[in-house]
């Protein structure tokens, strides 16, 4: 399962709170494609399945598929805000090839 780091979090938390549903989670996810083999995704979904994993970051409940799940095993959600780079990013231990976009790896 992935883990989320606190700024990550509390952006996570402040995009939801903007939704204003709190049946929201955060689901993480790979998916087939990108330039290197897989790419990652991320959305606000409102129903979970029973095989998904779930775990809760400062109050932000984040899904992952099983599969998914392995792909992600020891990754870690980030959140930087910052001149030189601004948004969230995946590492991932588990990438042996990334791309220059950093949303694909194999």
């Amino acid at each position: 399962m992935i883990t989320v780091t606190d700024s990550a979090a509390t952006k996570v938390k402040e995009l939801l709170d903007q939704e204003n549903d709190p049946s929201l989670a955060l689901r993480v996810a790979v998916r087939p494609g990108g330039c290197s083999g897989f790419s990652y995704e991320m959305f606000f979904d409102g129903e979970a399945d029973a095989s998904d994993q779930t775990r809760e970051f400062d109050g932000v409940k984040v899904v992952v598929d099983p599969t998914s799940a392995q792909l992600l095993q020891g990754a870690t959600l980030d959140y930087k805000d910052g001149l030189q780079q601004t948004g969230f990013s995946i590492d991932n231990p588990n990438a042996q090839r990334t791309c220059g976009c950093g949303q694909s790896f194999s």
